[in-house]
């Protein structure tokens, strides 16, 4: 059986095209460290780490450090899908605002925060998941082994990794300057922990996590007299990442904060 030319050059094109995007992942993972972490439980996270551009480790300078926390779809043990959403924005951090960048991967089935997401409300669980403890942990370890400026720690997620940045910022006030939760939630009974600033994003038409669970945080931390801004995305779904990835003073507004200012 012959095959249209058409139909070739469609395929030739797609085969093409798959190389040169498994090519352009590849080259942007080479950039991020792969390593692991033991914890005390013996568990082990895996994780990507940048450095910021020339950081010198025989200097002075301190370096402030964001933690991304994924969503759902990366969890794993390849040590690399976790990559997948926002490593473009995380390279900039490092290049161009002199960060530490670390990206940990939740493994398969779990959970950055224990909690059901098809909720309409939930309360903070009495201890962090496995997976959060472990990233904290591992924080510990960086501040020890790097650098790290102390009142310029922050942390951002997608999705779940939303929910996990909403439970971070409420179960560790000490820790973190800001936090950057996009598509996730918190519980809005306990917005008062939160000291750190914060910038939420959701979109209005996002059928995996409903607007609301970012709009009553956001409301219940301005209750609490805290520092929030929220940016909601018109007929945008679940993958406001994208758009707030794009937000040209995202960058700026998250490293001009600082712990306890």
């Amino acid at each position: 059986m012959k095959w249209p030319i058409g139909v070739l050059l469609a395929v030739l094109v797609l085969v093409l095209l798959a190389m040169w995007t498994g090519r352009a992942r590849a080259a942007v993972d080479e950039r991020f460290e792969a390593l692991e972490f033991k914890g005390e439980d013996g568990k082990t996270l895996l994780y990507r780490f940048v450095k910021p551009a020339g950081y010198d480790a025989s200097g002075s300078e301190a370096h402030p450090l964001v933690i991304f926390l994924h969503g759902a779809g990366e969890r794993g043990s390849d040590n690399s899908k976790q990559l997948v959403h926002g490593s473009d924005l995380m390279l900039t951090m490092a290049e161009k605002h002199g960060a530490f960048v670390l990206v940990p991967q939740c493994p398969g089935g779990e959970k950055w925060a224990d909690v059901d997401w098809s909720a309409p409300t939930h309360k903070m669980p009495e201890k962090p998941s496995s997976s959060m403890s472990l990233v904290m942990q591992l924080l510990g370890k960086l501040e020890k082994d790097f650098r790290i400026e102390a009142k310029r720690v922050y942390v951002m997620g997608l999705s779940m990794g939303g929910y996990g940045t909403w439970d971070a910022l409420q179960r560790y006030p000490e820790v973190f300057a800001a936090g950057v939760p996009i598509c996730g939630g918190g519980d809005d009974s306990g917005a008062g922990q939160i000291k750190a600033a914060v910038w939420c994003f959701h979109g209005d038409k996002d059928g995996a996590v409903p607007v609301a669970r970012s709009r009553n945080m956001v409301e219940a931390v301005k209750q609490a007299g805290g520092n929030v801004k929220y940016t909601e995305y018109p007929g945008c779904g679940h993958n406001s990442w994208s758009r707030a990835f794009a937000e040209p003073e995202l960058l700026e507004w998250l490293f001009a904060q600082k712990l306890g200012e």
